[in-house]
């Protein structure tokens, strides 16, 4: 009883601390039509400390969605634009030479920002990709001898084009599987279109953005999502989908064997218990269920699953491999 009382207690905290975020998404949806999956993934990612690699074709509002949210969180928004020509000082910074003092000083890269815009990464090649590692883990970057924390919230947001090879670099493993999600970004509506043209078809200026969430608002929020309530059999859910796509055979789907070349690591369970409880935060529930694990699932796990050569042959996706995943999984 006294357990259901506090569970009470948490979800009015939680229905009282997301606020902010409906004040953000009013202010988004000023300079942004539909895209509202997109637009949750990235509140999902600011909660939880996670990056997010954005992947769709031009022209889809990627740039766009992830400025806005930056102006309407109130957070140091930079964009960078990765080239093939590219080196990571570019990035990180480097040590300058003072010829007055004779001495080497930090001159601090775009990185120090609160949201950053990894705008086509895999135009750049794995050493400048690479240099985001750090930064990406441990909220700090090293220049020289001297390693400068970052200031939090930071979160990297990466676009890539998936229709243009020519001049693009794979992302590295290590490098993919930093990120939190892996989001696709698809078409709009018809009607969306129509509303995006008749609102962008102008010469006028970008409707200003007012900045409606303070610092304060996302550690609370933070921390009352720790406190969210997991189930064990939710959480044994959870390790059951990923250890089903490194064994597929311990779950009755021995025909997967071969599709998978391997699976998601260990940090897949993480990602996908802490995106759970972040959705089950913006449904304003003090408790995850099953079907907030799998409706994050596919920005969780496409990207930590290589499929093999046999489901290359056979035009069989990552995603693919997930549904019949989903499918065959046990749910409590």
């Amino acid at each position: 009883m006294q357990y259901a009382v506090e569970l009470e207690e948490l979800g009015r905290q939680i229905t009282e601390a997301s606020r902010f975020l409906e004040k953000a998404e009013e202010q988004l949806s000023r300079r942004i039509i539909g895209q509202k999956e997109v637009i949750q993934r990235v509140f999902i990612a600011l909660l939880v400390n996670g990056h997010i690699l954005l992947e769709g074709v031009p022209g889809l509002a990627k740039t766009l969605i992830i400025r806005t949210f930056a102006a309407a969180m109130n957070l140091k928004f930079q964009r960078i634009q990765f080239t093939p020509d590219m080196l990571p000082a570019d990035l990180i910074g480097t040590m300058i030479y003072n010829p007055k003092d004779m001495e080497f000083y930090p001159r601090k890269g775009p990185v120090f920002a609160n949201v950053i815009l990894a705008d086509e990464i895999n135009r750049s090649p794995a050493k400048v990709q690479s240099a985001l590692l750090e930064a990406m883990q441990e909220h700090q970057v090293t220049i020289g001898n001297q390693t400068f924390p970052l200031q939090e919230p930071f979160m990297v947001l990466a676009t890539q084009n998936p229709i243009e090879h020519e001049g693009t670099y794979l992302l590295p493993e290590a490098q993919v599987d930093r990120f939190m999600m892996k989001v696709l970004v698809d078409y709009p509506s018809y009607d969306e279109e129509l509303e995006i043209m008749l609102q962008s078809a102008t010469t006028a200026t970008d409707k200003e953005i007012t900045a409606v969430v303070q610092p304060d608002d996302i550690a609370k929020a933070r921390g009352l999502i720790d406190r969210i309530y997991v189930d064990p059999r939710v959480q044994r859910y959870i390790v059951d989908l990923v250890v089903a796509t490194r064994k597929p055979a311990l779950y009755g789907m021995e025909s997967l064997e071969t599709m998978i070349e391997y699976g998601a690591s260990p940090r897949a369970s993480i990602f996908l218990l802490l995106a759970s409880k972040a959705h089950a935060f913006l449904q304003n529930r003090p408790y995850i269920t099953p079907e907030d694990v799998k409706a994050i699932a596919y920005d969780t796990l496409r990207h930590r699953i290589r499929p093999g050569y046999e489901a290359e042959a056979d035009n069989i996706r990552s995603d693919d491999i997930i549904r019949q995943i989903l499918q065959h999984v046990q749910v409590p």
